[in-house]
């Protein structure tokens, strides 16, 4: 008796310890909302944006001129002794003389073949491309974040059934000590139950232990403490709606890694039209303006000098040979172009395969879902059968613990077939596009 109430205790511990009290209910839409404020590479992705986005604006292109200014003094002291042609000679010392200058420069490319103009679609290209990049991180962390909350769900149902299972091992355990104390039964029937407690005790702490160490994981995801205690919500809620063909649209026309490849794609094709620019004559404006002062001091030819003046040019510059290296760019450029086209087949027959095989999986999860949950359905009307026939003493112990097995197996497999096709199904809307607007 007394060992039951260690046992007991230990088992009321295990469940306050790792169940926690009070812990907040962290639904979906919470985690997700606090994975896109605090997740380290989101957070490295947007940043990455952002300079992708400074890139690409009209100030960083040659679209706009360029205006310089410069500005300077002198200054010098000097001492001469000067002899004339009727041997006069005139001596002077610390003759100060000044100089002042400033001036200001404008520089405009009119024309340089259309480059700048390529150059610009090029930066603003790859601000697109960043931004894609970006999405696929928020992808990819929003897929690892489900798919640890599923995770944590799916032992939390565990938890639970095999609590469920140790209160029945408790009472069996009970009734066996009773049955004993009174000579209704022998102490290989005590023994028995005592070793199918400890054993669920067992589980039940090694089921808790994983509950823990997932939730650690998930609070690494969200960018939180690791020690912070929470709970999920372990409904599930499947679309009912979800049409291969209309998936395999979407994937092609919005799947992240397409729309990358479809942005180097354009990229290939700016970079032919830059190299092609190289070989057109450019035609630049440049405009200046000119401010002088001058002191020459009391012995100069000039006692002072100021001018200034505006100066407008233009010129043009054309490559007319370089050695080859501008029809050297432009084949290389070509054969680039080609390579992403190579690319870009072969994206979307990865896609396609990945596709197909999402959608077998996923079937498969959902067919073996409902035949676990017609398992399930058997297993607890022959448990409960069994239990009645167990308390009028028509069984034995060994049968009616086998009873019990096989109830929380059919358990744990119904849950874990839930949960594996709830993350199909995740698979499914993040190779279509859908994932970021998914609900859940």
């Amino acid at each position: 008796m007394n060992k039951l109430k260690i046992l007991s205790f230990a088992a009321i511990y295990l469940n306050l310890y790792f169940q926690g009290i009070g812990q907040e209910l962290l639904t979906k839409d919470l985690a997700v909302k606090i994975a896109l404020e605090n997740n380290f590479e989101i957070k490295a992705a947007n940043n990455l944006t952002k300079i992708a986005e400074n890139n690409a604006a009209l100030t960083n292109s040659d679209f706009l001129p360029s205006l310089s200014g410069s500005a300077g003094s002198t200054f010098a002291s000097t001492s001469s002794e000067n002899t004339f042609q009727d041997d006069r000679v005139v001596s002077v010392s610390g003759v100060e003389t000044v100089g002042y200058n400033a001036s200001l420069a404008l520089n405009y490319t009119l024309f340089n073949g259309f480059g700048r103009k390529y150059n610009y679609q090029k930066l603003q290209e790859n601000y697109n491309l960043t931004a894609l990049q970006a999405r696929k991180v928020m992808e990819n962390t929003l897929f690892n974040i489900f798919f640890a909350y599923y995770e944590i769900a799916r032992l939390t149902q565990d938890q639970l059934n095999q609590n469920k299972s140790l209160a029945i091992s408790k009472e069996r355990l009970t009734k066996a000590i009773f049955s004993f104390e009174y000579g209704q039964s022998t102490k290989l029937d005590v023994l028995n139950a005592e070793v199918d407690f400890n054993n669920d005790s067992i589980n039940y702490l090694n089921i808790s232990q994983s509950l823990k160490t997932e939730k650690n994981n998930l609070n690494l995801l969200l960018g939180r403490s690791i020690t912070t205690y929470f709970e999920v919500d372990t409904t599930l809620s499947f679309y009912e709606d979800l049409a291969f063909e209309v998936l395999s649209d979407k994937a092609h026309s919005n799947n992240v890694e397409v729309l990358e490849q479809n942005s180097n794609l354009r990229n290939a094709e700016t970079n032919i039209k830059i190299s092609s620019a190289a070989i057109i004559p450019s035609v630049g404006l440049n405009t200046r303006y000119n401010w002088q002062n001058n002191d020459f001091g009391p012995v100069g030819f000039l006692a002072a000098q100021q001018s200034n003046g505006l100066n407008i040019g233009a010129a043009l510059s054309w490559n007319l040979w370089d050695g080859g290296k501008s029809n050297t760019l432009r084949q290389n450029t070509k054969i680039a172009l080609e390579n992403e086209s190579l690319s870009m087949d072969q994206t979307l027959l990865n896609l396609d395969r990945n596709l197909n095989n999402a959608w077998t999986s996923y079937q498969t999860a959902l067919f073996i879902m409902m035949a676990q949950n017609k398992n399930l359905e058997t297993n607890q009307r022959n448990f409960e059968r069994t239990k009645e026939q167990y308390n009028l003493g028509q069984i034995t112990s060994i049968a009616f613990r086998q009873a019990q097995l096989n109830l929380l197996n059919a358990q744990v497999n119904y849950n874990n077939a839930r949960y594996s096709a709830k993350k199909s199904e995740l698979g499914l809307l993040q190779l279509s596009g859908d994932l970021l607007q998914a609900n859940f």
